[in-house]
């Protein structure tokens, strides 16, 4: 019936058209937390009626090429982490294998940021189990367009960077870190807040590739500065092949538990 409007000064006012099909007043300033409340919401309605129980999100970085390619990196330290982009490709296929036994594949469905490296490693993973997993993309200035292995009907793609960061561990039953760059770092390290605070239940929290994460990150540093607990160390575990990440997530200590007391903070 608003389409079969006559054609009026007033019908072509924009102060006429219908709130909800009006993206001039969507776009507005004063509707950025309406905004914010429908980017949480259809990904969450989505995967509601997809059946997705639960995640297991890989974070890692979008320049690791794949081994094919690894002759192309910008440096021969990229070219070399390579490995891992095989390595999150296999842990993939592995974990969407085991899901799909266990649950038909409603639970530990891989989730990445739906870009390339290893985030394309472990949708194609996922495809090449025969089965679903996630892509959450964000809108970048020079604009990342979603690899070729997410499944089409579980490819979201979001504006706002804290409410991507809410559906990664929503759902998450686990998460695995993989060498990468500024973006991998804020994901872990705010993923690892929220589990050090008890924001968040613990989840088995893997690092692959020992060496990569010690040149980077003085984990131990830390600890003897005073600025974390020496508990807060055992929040996380490496890894260096997908079977071992496997069987320590089957094995995590304290899973589904919320910290009530931090240590060094509120009398730990």
């Amino acid at each position: 019936m608003a389409e079969q409007i006559p054609d009026t000064p007033q019908t072509r006012s924009p102060a006429y058209r219908l709130a909800f099909a009006d993206e001039d007043f969507l776009l507005r300033e004063d509707l950025r937390p309406v905004r914010l409340q429908l980017e949480l919401l259809k990904p969450q309605l989505l995967q509601d009626e997809a059946g997705i129980e639960s995640t297991i999100v890989l974070f890692g970085g979008a320049r690791i090429p794949p081994p094919e390619a690894a002759h192309t990196a910008r440096t021969p330290v990229l070219a070399g982490l390579s490995r891992y982009y095989e390595e999150a490709r296999r842990f993939a296929r592995l974990a969407t294998e085991d899901s799909l036994i266990r649950s038909r594949g409603r639970r530990g469905v891989i989730a990445t940021g739906g870009g390339p490296g290893v985030m394309e490693a472990g949708n194609r993973g996922a495809q090449e189990a025969g089965g679903r997993s996630i892509g959450l993309n964000i809108v970048l200035p020079h604009e990342q367009a979603p690899n070729a292995y997410v499944t089409p009907e579980l490819c979201f793609n979001f504006h706002y960077f804290a409410i991507r960061k809410m559906h990664f561990l929503m759902r998450a039953e686990a998460v695995c870190v993989f060498p990468g760059g500024f973006g991998t770092m804020d994901e872990m390290f705010e993923s690892l807040t929220l589990i050090q605070t008890g924001r968040m239940a613990r989840v088995p929290f893997l690092l692959f590739g020992r060496d990569w994460w010690d040149s980077i990150v003085n984990w131990r540093g830390l600890a003897e500065s005073g600025t974390i607990s020496p508990e807060d160390l055992d929040l996380f575990a490496y890894v260096e092949t997908a079977e071992e990440a496997l069987e320590r997530i089957r094995l995590w200590p304290g899973k589904g538990e919320k910290r009530e007391i931090i240590p060094g903070r509120t009398g730990g």
